[in-house]
């Protein structure tokens, strides 16, 4: 990562709330093909959120600490806070200086910015600024939360503009959390009705929705330089599993997360 840091552009995508069982069948089956393609041996690598729900696991993940493999470690991390007697720190992890990677990656002249999905980037109390405040720019509207059936393609195109706004030679790291599987979902499967509520199959359509767009993006953070991608789940969810439902609590269903990292190469 300290190869990587200052040269390439840096993506992270939070597909919020996506379960691991439900990734993991659907790119076996062919359903998300864009997201497939860029997955290593076309497989989600299976990892433990560091949080049961999207607030603690962000403030986590922007400390850098990743989702983490799910077997025995140690596992070197990607990105650390400089602090004696990390075991998870090694030559190849990039560390920074300050108190998250975001600021971290600011002062190492990225440009950051964080296009929010769920409640708790929307800006509307203090709760609702404090993790999009930690970035240079930060973009929230209703048409990107969790109660609107076009969310994604709406976030990817404000994601697009970022880019075509930015300098050519401004490194950018842009984060964008995606809201659209996060409850309600119902309404991404055909037939579904609010009703019935929200189910697995519903979730996993979610995904699907998300799969045709996401090309968008990635084409979008290719298009000036190399980019580094980093594409997981904050943390999982259940419906009914062992009688829960919901997260913000200890499953397995919500521990277990998809995750995947790769480069985008440039398209032009």
């Amino acid at each position: 990562m300290n190869e990587v840091v200052g040269r390439d552009d840096l993506l992270l995508l939070t597909l919020d709330t996506l379960r691991h069982d439900v990734a993991v069948e659907l790119a076996a089956a062919g359903r998300i093909p864009n997201l497939a393609r860029h997955l290593p041996g076309g497989v989600w690598e299976e990892r433990h959120a560091p949080g049961s729900f999207t607030y603690a696991s962000h403030q986590a993940m922007f400390a850098g600490f990743l989702p983490t493999p799910a077997r025995p470690g140690p596992h070197p991390r990607l990105f650390a806070a400089r602090f004696a007697g990390s075991e998870s720190t090694a030559g190849r992890t990039y560390v920074f200086d300050t108190p998250d990677l975001v600021s971290g990656l600011a002062s190492a002249g990225y440009r950051t910015v964080c296009v929010g999905g769920v409640g708790f980037f929307n800006k509307q109390g203090a709760l609702g600024d404090v993790l999009p405040g930690m970035f240079q720019e930060s973009h929230w509207e209703p048409a990107f939360g969790v109660a609107s059936p076009t969310s994604f393609e709406a976030q990817v195109e404000r994601a697009e503009q970022v880019v075509a706004a930015l300098p050519a030679d401004q490194r950018l790291f842009l984060f964008v959390n995606a809201s659209a599987l996060h409850q309600p979902n119902w309404f991404h499967l055909p037939g579904a009705t609010a009703e019935a509520g929200d189910t697995r199959a519903t979730h996993a359509a979610a995904l699907e929705y998300v799969d045709r767009h996401v090309g968008r993006l990635l084409t979008a953070m290719s298009s000036r330089r190399r980019c580094f991608a980093i594409v997981c789940s904050d943390h999982g969810t259940t419906y009914g599993d062992d009688g829960y439902t919901g997260h913000r609590l200890a499953h397995e269903a919500v521990w277990t997360v998809p995750y995947a990292h790769f480069f985008l190469e440039p398209s032009a």
